[in-house]
């Protein structure tokens, strides 16, 4: 399996200072900033990278294993929203929830949140986040 890289380059003081973030494959490159991190400033941030990172695998993760399961998604949608706390040893991540929605033919509630319940679990970028709590709402949809 191939190694992947991200950069990220930060110029000035943390509050008047800005950076970029780019993906090693060159599909994204953006802007981030204090007021785009703590504040609603334009820009992304590492949290929302973090949650488009983690949608993504979930999304796949679920994909699989419905596959594996003997069913064909039509639709999988996953919303990632990532938290961030000020506590006395400086900022944390202690917080993702996910929302999940998809359209799956023939299944039933009980297998669907079950198949959801280990793309969760399972899926490479949650287990990378095992120090955060990590929430899952899924909805069959259609």
């Amino acid at each position: 399996m191939p190694a992947r890289t991200a950069f990220a380059r930060w110029d000035g003081s943390l509050r008047e200072g800005a950076g970029t973030v780019r993906l090693g494959s060159g599909a994204f490159e953006g802007r981030y900033s204090f007021a785009s991190r703590f504040e609603d400033g334009p820009g992304t941030n590492p949290e929302e990278l973090i949650g488009a990172a983690h949608a993504g695998c979930f999304s796949m993760a679920l994909t699989a294993g419905l596959e594996r399961a003997g069913y064909r998604p039509a639709l999988v949608e996953t919303t990632a929203t990532v938290h961030v706390e000020r506590g006395e040893d400086g900022f944390r991540i202690p917080r993702i929830e996910l929302d999940c929605t998809a359209a799956v033919p023939g299944i039933d509630d009980d297998e669907f949140q079950a198949q959801a319940t280990a793309a969760k679990e399972g899926c490479p970028v949650s287990k990378a986040l095992a120090g955060t709590e990590i929430t899952l709402t899924a909805r069959l949809s259609g």
